[in-house]
């Protein structure tokens, strides 16, 4: 996110020229969707708009069934401490118009574009992109300086969640995959998501979850059930109000 999940955080990238910098706790709390937002109400008198936000499930086969790249949101967090997460957060400025090393593919492009315009489409598989490199040192694509240009083409698209009306920190936010073999690199995390490791797809839904974690988790568990090149044409869903599945349409 543009700011951290954690309390904990070394450098960023942003921008044409992404370079890191730091962070408060104050930043953190207030950048995750599935965070904070979850958790506090809204002023009664005005409705908070949802910030654009990408979150990234990267997965591999692992011996017996799928296990899945996540980590903890950080244990001194004020708000849902030590809750399991995929890499994700809000889509930057920078994110918008940047080089990239590959493009979408036209599927996943004509998903994420349904409900976001073009440049905003391509923004979110960016900031997802950045978001995993950032929060994991896991790079889908490759660096050119201090610029990073993402590898898009290997993004699939799963569903969308907009935190309720009701939460003073609300987000709208895709859920995207990838698979592990496109990601390149060691895990080397920053501090902004603690315990970040290869969870077995089990043992991840049956952690510490928000509800919504928990609902993504079976979207792609269900997603994994249809065959490959099925996969773009399954039913668009959005998850609203209280996490209610919903057809988006």
């Amino acid at each position: 996110m543009r700011r951290g999940s954690s309390p904990c955080r070394n450098e960023r990238i942003s921008g044409p020229g992404w370079r890191r910098g730091a962070s408060t706790l104050a930043d953190a709390t207030a950048d995750n969707p599935g965070g904070t937002g979850d958790l506090i109400p809204a002023p009664r008198k005005r409705t908070v708009v949802p910030r654009h936000a990408a979150s990234l499930i990267v997965w591999r086969q692992g011996s017996g069934e799928p296990e899945i790249l996540m980590g903890m949101r950080h244990a001194k967090h004020k708000f849902m401490p030590s809750i399991l997460v995929f890499p994700g957060g809000r889509v930057d400025r920078g994110d918008h118009g940047v080089k990239a090393l590959s493009e979408m593919k036209p599927e996943t492009f004509g998903l994420l574009a349904h409900r976001a315009k073009p440049s905003l489409a391509r923004a979110l598989g960016v900031a997802a992109v950045r978001e995993l490199y950032e929060e994991t040192g896991l790079l889908l694509g490759e660096m050119k300086g201090t610029r990073l240009l993402a590898d898009l083409a290997p993004l699939d698209y799963l569903c969308r969640a907009v935190t309720p009306t009701t939460r003073s920190m609300r987000f709208n936010a895709r859920f995207l995959i990838a698979p592990a073999e496109a990601v390149r690199g060691e895990i080397s995390g920053s501090g902004e998501l603690e315990g970040l490791d290869w969870y077995k797809l089990s043992a991840a839904r049956s952690a510490k979850l928000a509800d919504i974690t928990a609902k993504i988790l079976t979207e792609f568990a269900e997603w994994l059930e249809v065959p490959a090149e099925k996969r773009a044409e399954r039913p668009r869903i959005v998850f609203r109000g209280q996490d209610n599945r919903l057809s988006d349409g």
